[in-house]
């Protein structure tokens, strides 16, 4: 008898323990929406982020310019600008900001800021999930359509329902879903079917049901 009382006290404890797991497990919240800088397919800014080396020249002072790789957290420091925060930023909106803070030490300081080994922040990169031969996220180009960008990630898989894709773009902060017909676009060649793209889009490709 003693020992059937202590299993039920036990699994009594147990029972607790797992209410009491539940009752604190919570949602995570939304991923936060970040809008890109570029709302019009005709006037595409490339934005830095993580991973971009920048060459920073100013004019005069060769001991203060030089080549630099900006952090994951998106920050660099230079020989007189400690921690500046430059994802985000367009070169030459970088270029203005180094310029107002090396006026402290030098006189009407001309930087000139470019990009190689371009990556860019995250929220820029052309992202494409699903049933895509190689989904991926991919950095955004001028101009790109999403024929481009299907070529990029190697067509549908075969079982994909390309019809009932989506597209996901941020709209003054607020994602938005269209629906694309990649299928008639690819497989049946309507080109009608080709819309520009976005920094910061997102495909999704569902996978057909037969």
């Amino acid at each position: 008898m003693k020992h059937i009382q202590y299993l039920a006290v036990i699994g009594l404890g147990l029972g607790i323990m797992n209410l009491s797991a539940c009752s604190s497990s919570s949602s995570l919240p939304e991923a936060t929406s970040r809008a890109s800088l570029t709302t019009d397919v005709n006037n595409y800014q490339y934005l830095i982020g993580p991973g971009d080396r920048l060459s920073i020249f100013v004019w005069r002072n060769p001991e203060i310019s030089g080549e630099y790789i900006v952090r994951p957290d998106g920050k660099l420091t230079t020989s007189l600008v400690e921690d500046i925060d430059v994802s985000g930023r367009t070169p030459s909106m970088l270029a203005r900001e180094l310029e107002e803070k090396l006026s402290t030490y030098i006189n009407n300081p001309r930087v000139t800021v470019s990009v190689s080994s371009f990556s860019g922040p995250l929220s820029e990169q052309v992202r494409v999930i699903g049933e895509a031969a190689n989904p991926q996220a991919i950095n955004y180009r001028e101009h790109m359509t999403l024929l481009d960008l299907m070529i990029a990630v190697g067509g549908l898989t075969e079982f994909a329902d390309g019809n009932n894709a989506k597209l996901v773009r941020v709209i003054d902060g607020k994602s938005k879903t269209y629906e694309i017909n990649i299928d008639d676009l690819i497989r049946d060649g309507d080109i009608a079917e080709n819309v520009d793209m976005l920094p910061g889009d997102v495909v999704i490709i569902p996978e057909a049901w037969f």
